[in-house]
């Protein structure tokens, strides 16, 4: 984390030099008064970005954070109001498949209240569990179960999670599904938990003993995906079942490519992530029929479309960019969320506590801190009103916090980005709250966002 950290804000220094952002007297990218802004007082406020949504099939919400409570509360207004009155039919989220599609069952099956919907939400586990774990996510929840009592089954919302990281549970949830009369898928099944089983669900030691060249399963989860991919036809299944044998299947082939490479590649176990989840969405959406609509909820990292960031020149490529470059910009709409000022929950170790951390002023010059200037109050900015404006085509210092935090290294903190290019709109609440989590007792698992911290 500290590496990164210090990267982005190398490379953030390095771009203000290079490119010599014009700057007001405040110290802002911009002069004041360059960007229209639209108000965000009232869910009715919200009106513009349904407007600029128009016929996209994909709505990404980002976060700057994973610990703020307006950035869970306004997606969760835009999302009911997508479903609602654009058809959507469903959200998939920054999380483990396994654990989200317990969610998924609990928002279609009968009428259920927040009490329920919090323990099912327990079962988000894994360090950082405020993620999912937290109250603002059982009120979604709640409405999303209640939203559905009135639909055929084959209309009801779905919750779905995107992420790559639970291997071992995947090879679990993944056995009932398994066709009984087939020796072969069985036998492949049992040696993919053979193989794991001396890491006692540590992804990190196995990346490690991959490394020393002491393991490598990578054969074994290869072989499960082909043998349950070809009895279930070479595409993408239509049958709700075989569809969740075969997510959790690509759950572990693409996890173990994932965690064997985190250990000696950032930058291309970050690309194996962000492909699964890229991949996980286009799986979704052929499930779900050719008119299906996705809500994608995750930071800002992965659906701000990387090529506009820094991440570029890294090597790296996010969400927001795959689906731009594989469904057409046209069908895409990516907004981003940021604040100038507040509280966050995240921690100050990996791994470590749940705390609740001061998020200081913007600097002036960064993305937040103008625009914060232009007036102190929440507002939204539309891509489509400032894409001609100069002083935004070249890099501003944008705000990301990741689970692991430190206030102190506030320069660290900044991705400097094309804001008009990497999004359709933004979202500026000017100041935050802490995230609300549901105590849950981390299992003895490796973390989500790992090794990242997004």
């Amino acid at each position: 984390m500290e590496y990164v950290a210090v990267r982005i804000w190398v490379v953030a220094m390095i771009c203000m030099l290079a490119v010599g952002c014009k700057k007001d007297n405040a110290g802002s990218p911009v002069a004041a008064g360059d960007i229209p802004t639209h108000p965000l007082n009232s869910v009715q406020d919200l009106d513009v970005l349904l407007q600029q949504v128009g016929n996209a099939r994909i709505v990404l919400l980002g976060e700057a954070s994973h610990g703020t409570a307006e950035y869970y509360n306004w997606r969760a207004e835009l999302s009911k109001r997508l479903m609602q009155e654009k058809g959507f039919d469903a959200i998939g989220v920054e999380g483990e498949w396994a654990d989200s599609y317990r969610v998924n069952n609990f928002i279609k099956g009968a009428r259920q209240d927040s009490t329920a919907a919090v323990n099912v939400l327990k079962q988000y586990n894994r360090w950082p569990t405020w993620m999912w774990g937290n109250y603002e996510v059982a009120s979604l929840v709640t409405w999303m179960n209640g939203f559905n009592q009135t639909k055929p089954a084959n209309e009801k919302v779905g919750f779905y999670g995107l992420d790559v990281y639970c291997l071992w549970e995947s090879s679990q949830e993944l056995m009932p599904y398994l066709p009984p009369s087939d020796a072969g898928i069985i036998q492949a099944s049992q040696q993919v938990r053979q193989c794991f089983s001396p890491f006692s669900a540590d992804a990190q030691q196995y990346g490690y003993a991959v490394a020393n060249a002491s393991a490598n399963c990578r054969s074994q989860a290869t072989n499960l995906w082909n043998l349950i991919l070809a009895k279930t036809g070479n595409a993408t299944a239509t049958s709700e079942p075989q569809f969740v044998m075969q997510q959790n299947a690509l759950v572990v082939k693409n996890a173990e490519n994932y965690y064997r490479t985190s250990v000696t590649s950032y930058e291309e176990s970050w690309n194996i992530r962000d492909r699964h989840m890229t991949e996980t969405i286009s799986r979704l959406l052929q499930f779900m029929g050719p008119d299906s609509k996705l809500i994608v909820w995750e930071h800002n990292t992965h659906i701000g479309d990387a090529r506009y960031t820094d991440m570029a020149a890294q090597g790296t490529v996010n969400v927001g960019q795959l689906v731009r470059e594989q469904f057409g910009g046209q069908n895409v709409f990516a907004v981003g969320f940021g604040s100038y000022q507040g509280s966050v929950i995240a921690s100050n170790t990996w791994g470590g506590s749940m705390l609740t951390i001061p998020v200081p002023a913007a600097p002036a010059d960064s993305w937040e801190g103008y625009l914060h200037s232009i007036s102190p109050a929440n507002k939204i900015i539309l891509s489509s009103e400032i894409k001609n404006n100069a002083s935004l085509q070249n890099s501003v210092g944008h705000r990301a916090i990741g689970v692991v935090y430190n206030p102190n290294n506030e320069r660290g903190n900044y991705v400097p980005s094309i804001i008009p290019k990497r999004y359709d709109a933004f979202v500026f609440i000017d100041q935050t709250s802490a995230l609300h989590p549901i105590p849950i007792q981390p299992a003895n698992e490796p973390p989500d966002t790992y090794p990242s911290g997004f």
